[in-house]
């Protein structure tokens, strides 16, 4: 029961990691909130969870909303009185359209880069106002790999993630004296349900002959991640951007092609 009695805000949370981050700190004795747009996608989650003795809650959210951000956080804060950890986990790209450099349309990386980042900022913001009232608390921002190292496509997503690595930092520098914590998780290739739709099986191939693990995340790794820095066993630990990528990124680049040889070097 790490998180007994801890009130934590979880965006984008009615599947794939959200959703396991939402178990996950319920599990350890959160009051966790769902912000979700499907509210009753959201309810029917939380009622299935609430008849396993967890104590789940829904809240609405919707990214393409600004207002929604500051007023999710107050319906939390009027109804339980503090929120002690927000969680960022909202995030999107289209594939189809976010492309590399040369192709992107300069409104389809715009819209990215300002929806990704501000879901960041504005829940970030708000939350901020009260944690530094209640003294203290934790912010973890849901990044990715892809924000660390330029890939040959996703220009906008890329670097709507890197931004979101740098305002990690800055939050965690920022509000320290405040006792306030801010940490990132970035997953490598996850087995979510859009993942396991949205990529093609070379694509999934690939990408995995180049993860030492070499194996998809679960979105319970992910999660695992998350408790530990909602959790006061991180209580000395801001400003980190953790990778649960199972090694992807830490090898030559030739890794993935010597890996598969009986005869390396």
């Amino acid at each position: 029961m790490r998180l007994k009695g801890k009130v934590v805000v979880v965006t984008a949370s009615t599947r794939g990691i959200g959703l396991a981050i939402v178990k996950a700190c319920a599990a350890e004795g959160a009051i966790v909130y769902m912000g979700a747009r499907n509210l009753e996608r959201a309810k029917e989650i939380a009622d299935q969870l609430n008849a396993e003795g967890k104590k789940v809650r829904w809240v609405y959210n919707d990214a393409t909303e600004d207002e929604s951000y500051a007023a999710m956080i107050e319906e939390v804060v009027e109804k339980e009185g503090r929120i002690d950890v927000l969680v960022n986990n909202f995030g999107t790209s289209d594939p189809k359209q976010d492309l590399d450099f040369a192709h992107t349309d300069v409104d389809v990386f715009l819209n990215t880069v300002n929806i990704n980042l501000k879901s960041v900022y504005l829940a970030s913001q708000a939350a901020v106002k009260h944690m530094e009232k209640n003294g203290g608390g934790s912010i973890i921002n849901i990044s990715s790999i892809g924000g660390q190292t330029p890939d040959i496509s996703q220009v906008a997503y890329g670097t709507s993630k890197a931004a979101i690595n740098y305002l990690t930092k800055l939050i965690a520098v920022q509000e320290a004296r405040h006792n306030i914590r801010c940490n990132a998780v970035l997953p490598g290739m996850t087995a979510t349900d859009a993942v396991q739709n949205n990529l093609s099986e070379d694509f999934k191939e690939f990408f995995l002959r180049h993860t030492p693990i070499r194996r998809m995340g679960q979105p319970e790794e992910i999660a695992a991640a998350v408790v530990y820095f909602a959790s006061d066993e991180s209580a000395f630990t801001t400003g980190q951007i953790l990778t649960v990528s199972g090694g992807f990124g830490l090898a030559t680049p030739v890794f993935g092609d010597l890996s598969e040889r009986k005869e390396r070097r």
